[in-house]
């Protein structure tokens, strides 16, 4: 039996994530650490913290996977330093305690275009994760990168976001594969298929091999 920690289990993607680990008879236990209470399930371990001050000596940071799908946005955030603490040093101090416990397994929700000298400080904090996740000398290090995602309609209105959706939606099959939408249920089957995997090395998968 199999036991998983889910970083970031209050976000679509992460209540995603949530959702499958627990109804699957091949994992027995679900660490999900959040700042608000999750629902009760007997599977589900759910510590309460504060992000920016990790317990260290907790022993639930020992586990089979990670399943991380924290983050924010920029708007959400308010400036680059805050989204930078979230979208890197959040889930690279994470994946450090995880690792130090002996957790061998870790997946992470990147984005595409994810690149060191990108335009984008989005994408290049996005690249700095990953390298600073490879670092880490993980057994078993997945990177998935989707593109927009479309989860349904989410608890706070982002009008660009949703016309964005609705225009790629439009599009279609004119759209490169790299370039569609991913529902947010494709992307947290792909990360758990890929943390039970556990294969050896690092891995990318890109947007197209979500569709």
């Amino acid at each position: 039996m199999t036991s998983i920690l889910i970083l970031g289990a209050t976000g679509l993607v992460g209540q995603q994530l949530l959702t499958l680990a627990l109804d699957d008879a091949r994992i027995s236990q679900v660490i999900a650490p959040s700042r608000r209470a999750l629902p009760a399930h007997p599977k589900l371990s759910n510590p309460i913290v504060d992000f920016e001050h990790l317990p260290a000596e907790a022993s639930w940071w020992q586990a089979d996977l990670v399943l991380c799908a924290l983050g924010t946005t920029m708007r959400q955030a308010g400036t680059q330093a805050a989204f930078y603490s979230v979208d890197h040093d959040y889930v690279v101090d994470a994946a450090r305690l995880a690792h130090l416990a002996g957790t061998p397994v870790f997946v992470l929700n990147s984005s595409t275009g994810a690149k060191l000298d990108a335009g984008s400080f989005y994408l290049r904090v996005k690249a700095e994760t990953e390298r600073d996740l490879a670092a880490l000398n993980f057994s078993s290090l997945t990177l998935v990168r989707p593109s927009l995602l479309d989860g349904g309609p989410r608890r706070e209105h982002r009008i660009g976001e949703s016309i964005a959706i609705v225009l790629c939606k439009l599009l279609g099959p004119l759209l490169p594969k790299r370039l569609r939408p991913v529902t947010t249920v494709k992307l947290a089957k792909a990360m758990l298929f890929a943390g039970l995997s556990a294969k050896p090395g690092i891995h990318v998968i890109e947007s197209e091999q979500l569709q």
